[in-house]
């Protein structure tokens, strides 16, 4: 069985040996000015990144995509597609919201 294509990449943010919360941050300067429905691949080496990814896709209303096909030389990559209406996040703390909690 052959695996599925691998979604083209318009941005590839290497999180290589961060922790998610170094991750978050990177990504979120990355992806500030991309338009809506660029994927991005994210180098992830984190135990916690798929988890972690996906909470925060959730939270922001931005699309996982998952694990990506191979790899990139034995380190996992991780997608997403940017949403035009996703929610923006503190710059100082990107896994929380800037709209209040309701």
């Amino acid at each position: 069985m052959t695996e599925p294509p691998r979604p083209p990449a318009g941005i590839t943010v290497d999180g290589t040996g961060l922790l998610c919360v170094t991750l978050l941050l990177r990504l979120r300067g990355r992806i500030a000015d991309a338009p809506a429905g660029t994927v991005v691949h994210v180098i992830a080496t984190d135990p916690a990144a798929p988890l972690d990814l996906a909470a925060w896709c959730h939270m922001t209303g931005h699309t996982y995509l998952g694990l990506v096909p191979g790899d990139d030389h034995g380190r996992p990559v991780y997608a997403l597609r940017l949403a035009a209406d996703a929610r923006p996040t503190r710059p100082d703390a990107p896994w929380r919201t800037t709209t209040p909690d309701r």
